[in-house]
């Protein structure tokens, strides 16, 4: 959930992030098997209320001026990639919006920490050059 909730706190709070990251994130919760569970075990089965908590649907809802730079790392050996964590929704409903998204699809990782290990160099230089300009 960390990726999740990092893209949560910057989509929920316009204006109050430079930039955002994550690793692997869920982000379209609201369609996928977890998510679903998840979201009917935390927030009750009106699938209405889902959505504050769905990247992709705040994506969507966003303004122009929320947009945040925004940075994911995908590993192509993911097991949970199609099922479940699905980036290339978020990467259409970031093209349909012109929010600033870079999804990079990493060959050969899964989710594991060696995947976290070999790209949070460039995480950190990506809010640094957001951050400091």
């Amino acid at each position: 959930m960390g990726g999740h909730g990092a893209l949560i706190m910057a989509l929920k709070n316009p204006g109050r992030y430079a930039s955002v990251s994550a690793f692997a994130p869920i982000v379209n919760p609201s369609q996928v098997p977890w998510g679903k569970k998840a979201f009917t075990a935390y927030l009750g089965a009106d699938e209405s209320a889902w959505h504050s908590w769905d990247s992709c649907a705040l994506m969507q809802a966003s303004r122009p001026e929320d947009a945040v730079p925004t940075l994911i790392d995908q590993g192509d050996n993911d097991p949970f990639l199609a099922g479940q964590l699905q980036p290339a929704v978020l990467a259409e409903v970031a093209r349909q919006k012109a929010w600033p998204l870079t999804l990079r699809i990493q060959p050969g990782y899964d989710h594991s920490y060696y995947f976290i290990a070999s790209f949070i160099e460039d995480h950190l230089r990506f809010h640094a050059q957001h951050l400091f300009g």
